[in-house]
């Protein structure tokens, strides 16, 4: 056989590519699931972080319960997303379809914000207020409560299947579920009568759309906020890959000070009178870490800057008798600028030793806040475009019209010449009421001289202005006939000005009108 030849693969029964290293072990393609048992953390930024999930599951939960009285011929719920009325409420605020704009400037004025926030201190959103981080964090007050504290879980999870480990899983999923479901129940309760819908979805009487999207928020909400936690900021989440753009040097993050942390010791190098840092590499920082990350290890995507690390890293410093700090909230600037201090003529190698004062306090202690990193142009662009859009959204709301006027001229036919001469032209008027009450307008023809006009609902007498009766909150629909005397000035546009004078509102629209010799 002719050792150049190539073998034929018809031959071959079976062949199977599969990924090997540089020992010919084949490798998986997917790494498996590391389970995180978060440890219970004590410290200001827990303290922040309980406030705000009160603050977030509160709102989210009671708001759609909260009343705003606007009248008898208006929901009654503060925030309400009416779709069968194509409107939204939001307390003394009503938007329209046609105002739509308004919640284009507050995703865009979102978008904004986010930028602003993250520039300024890291992914602040992500470990405070995200949606995934506060279920997150109610999931795991229930599973501590249920299983016990991290070593306690850990044990539990290592433990065979037995009565005691089968009930206590039973009740933390159990718990987890009605949570899921009061979850998707809230988020329906704003798009119909909260009272009304949670009497109708017991006795079964309320709309599939309601019992579908319940299920399916409660499904989101277990998976997500239960079964996957981190991998879902990890994997699912775009916003840790684009975050990095908005970071510089001067924006806050959260750092563990290797000029000061290294060399780590657990009190053995000391003893031999080796130089060594304050870090005793006790891994507090990694066991109350949500998403299980070392954050001795540096910046990771993973890492949503919840600060529960230097609360942790706190609580050893305070046992230890040492100044809080080793890992804190810094910018790259200042911890280059200690780092440059901390290396010894060049060298990679840290050497806290070298950077103490005599009276064995750090040289570069941490420092007094500076506000300068909060005026950065970067911040300042992105915190005046952010303004500039919320002012313009506020004027605009309250110079708007509340009274609106569009009309349609009739195509078929376009004028009626009658046997005196006049000429006749039909329009359809919609005159929309955007208050959630009754009123009375005018209607007046403005610019046709010696032209009437005549609206069969209210008779037969011709005039230049009518009052009507518009319902609240509605378009309110009328057929109106314009007709130019004989001899009457060709003029091919006029007016029709609406007028509520109680209210001071006023509409107008520019109509033509057509004469035998304008139509081709």
């Amino acid at each position: 056989m002719n050792l150049y030849t190539r073998p034929n693969l018809n031959d071959i029964d079976h062949v199977r590519v599969e990924p090997v290293n540089a020992r010919r072990n084949r490798q998986s393609l997917y790494a498996p699931r590391k389970k995180i048992f978060p440890k219970r953390a004590e410290g200001p930024f827990r303290r922040f972080k309980w406030v705000l999930m009160l603050l977030t599951l509160g709102t989210y939960y009671l708001a759609p319960w909260i009343r705003w009285d606007r009248g008898p011929y208006a929901p009654n719920q503060a925030i309400l997303v009416d779709l069968a009325s194509r409107r939204f409420f939001f307390f003394f605020i009503e938007i329209w379809p046609q105002e739509f704009y308004y919640v284009a400037g507050l995703l865009v004025m979102a978008g904004f914000g986010l930028f602003l926030l993250t520039a300024a201190v890291g992914r602040a959103w992500c470990g405070y207020a995200c949606p995934q981080t506060v279920w997150v964090d109610l999931f795991i007050v229930v599973e501590r409560a249920v299983e016990g504290d991290r070593n306690a879980r850990m044990k539990l999870d290592a433990d065979p299947f037995t009565f005691d480990k089968l009930r206590k899983r039973v009740i933390k999923h159990a718990i987890w579920l009605l949570i899921a479901v009061a979850t998707g129940g809230a988020w329906i309760f704003y798009f119909a009568d909260a009272p009304s819908l949670a009497a109708s979805l017991f006795d079964g009487s309320a709309p599939a759309a309601a019992y579908a999207t319940i299920a399916t928020l409660t499904a989101t909400t277990y998976v997500l906020g239960g079964l996957m936690r981190e991998q879902t900021c990890t994997y699912m989440c775009p916003w840790p890959r684009i975050q990095g753009a908005m970071l510089d040097e001067n924006s806050l993050v959260v750092t563990y000070n290797d000029w000061r942390g290294e060399q780590r010791s657990r009190h053995g190098k000391k003893a031999q009178g080796l130089p060594v840092g304050d870090c005793v590499d006790c891994n507090a920082c990694v066991a109350v870490c949500p998403m299980g990350i070392d954050i001795r290890d540096g910046q990771q995507m993973e890492c949503i800057t919840c600060a529960l690390c230097i609360d942790a890293c706190g609580g050893v410093m305070d046992k230890l008798g040492k100044p809080h700090g080793l890992i804190a909230y810094a910018t790259l600037k200042e911890y280059s600028s200690n780092m440059s201090l901390a290396t010894d003529g060049g060298r990679t190698a840290i050497q806290p030793s070298n950077v103490r004062n005599d009276d064995g306090s750090f040289m570069p202690a941490v420092r007094n806040f500076d506000w300068r990193i909060i005026f950065r142009r970067r911040i300042v662009f992105y915190g005046v475009v952010w303004a500039s859009i919320g002012v313009a959204m506020v004027v605009h709301l309250a110079l708007r019209d509340r009274l609106r006027l569009n009309v349609i001229h009739d195509r078929n036919p376009q004028y009626v010449l009658e046997s005196d001469g006049s000429i006749r032209n039909g329009y359809t008027l919609h005159v929309l009421n955007m208050v959630p009450k009754p009123r009375d307008v005018t209607i007046t023809l403005v610019g046709l001289e010696g032209g009437t006009m005549r609206i069969p609902e209210f008779g037969r007498q011709d005039a230049r202005s009518f009052t009507a009766h518009v319902e609240p909150d509605a378009a309110t629909t009328l057929k109106v006939f314009v007709t130019r005397a004989p001899d009457g000035a060709e003029i091919n546009e006029f007016l029709f000005v609406i007028e509520d004078i109680g209210q001071a509102d006023r509409a107008s629209y520019r109509a033509a009108f057509n004469a035998p010799g304008d139509v081709k």
